[in-house]
C-alpha cells in the first residue's frame, strides 16, 4: 500500500514538472499578424516573437504545437500542449475551463467589414469564427450568424454573398481591407473582451506564475509595447 501511494505521488509529481523540460505552446497558426505559417512551414507572427521572449525571461524551453480553433481548448484540457497563445480573449466563460495569465494584448475593438457601405449588420446575415467572443456578440445582436471554422472562410463569405458583413478583430481585417482594393470597406465597430492572455490548465498556477512575470517584466521596460507597434502598426492600442 505505501509502495502504491508513493508511486501515485510520483506520478502525480512528474506529471506537474513535465512541462519543466519543454512547454508545448498551442497556436493557431491562421489568424495574421496574431500567428500565421509562414514560408519555411513555421509559426511565425506576434505571438511567435512574443511566446519566444517570455519562454526566454522565464527560462523555460518551448516547442510551438499547431491546433485548430475549434478544439484549441479541449485539447489543452487534454494534454496535448501546455498553454495556448492564439490570440484568445480572456473571457467569464473561458476561465470556467481553463486559467489565464495576465493580457498581453490590451483590450480593443472588434469590426464588421462588408462588401459595401449600409449593410444592416443588426438584422443581416453576419460571419464569424466559430466559438470567438464575435459569434457570441453576433448571436445576442439579432443578427443572423454564420460560423465558419477558419477566419478565411469569414471572409470569403462575405466576398461570395454568402454573408453581409464578417466580424472578427479590427487588427486582423486591416490589412485584408487595405489589400482588398476598395472591395471591403468597414462598417462598424464595438468594443469586446478584456485583452489577451495566455491560457493555461487550471492546475498550473506555478507556470502560470513563470508567464504572468515575464509579461510584467515586458510591460515595465516596454519592449511589449514595442512588439505590439512592430506587428499591429504606430496606432494600436499600448500599454
Amino acid at each position: 500500500m505505501k509502495n502504491l501511494i508513493m508511486g501515485t505521488a510520483a506520478l502525480a509529481l512528474s506529471a506537474g514538472l513535465a512541462w519543466a523540460d519543454t512547454v508545448r505552446m498551442g497556436t493557431e497558426g491562421a489568424y495574421p499578424p496574431y500567428n500565421f505559417i509562414n514560408d519555411a512551414g513555421e509559426v511565425d507572427g506576434f505571438e511567435r516573437e512574443l511566446g519566444d521572449e517570455l519562454c526566454k525571461r522565464a527560462e523555460l524551453t518551448c516547442e510551438w504545437v499547431k491546433n485548430d480553433w475549434d478544439s484549441i481548448i479541449p485539447n489543452l484540457t487534454s494534454g496535448n500542449y501546455d498553454t495556448i497563445i492564439a490570440g484568445m480573449s480572456i473571457t467569464a466563460e473561458r476561465d470556467e475551463v481553463i486559467d489565464f495569465t495576465q493580457d498581453y494584448y490590451p483590450p480593443t475593438v472588434s469590426s464588421y467589414v462588408a462588401a459595401s457601405d449600409g449593410v444592416d449588420v443588426t438584422g443581416g446575415v453576419v460571419a464569424a469564427q466559430a466559438t470567438t467572443i464575435q459569434a457570441a456578440h453576433v448571436a445576442e445582436s439579432g443578427a443572423t450568424l454564420v460560423e465558419f471554422a477558419t477566419p478565411e472562410e469569414t471572409i470569403a463569405a462575405v466576398r461570395n454573398g454568402e454573408a453581409d458583413a464578417v466580424l472578427a478583430d479590427r487588427d486582423y481585417l486591416v490589412p485584408i481591407v487595405e489589400e482588398s482594393g476598395g472591395d471591403l470597406v468597414f462598417v462598424g465597430d464595438v468594443p469586446l473582451g478584456s485583452g489577451i492572455g495566455i491560457g493555461l490548465r487550471e492546475s498550473d498556477t506555478q507556470l502560470r506564475g513563470k508567464f504572468d512575470a515575464a509579461i510584467t517584466s515586458m510591460k515595465e521596460d516596454g519592449s511589449l509595447n514595442e512588439l505590439l507597434k512592430k506587428w499591429f502598426g504606430e496606432d494600436t492600442t499600448t500599454y
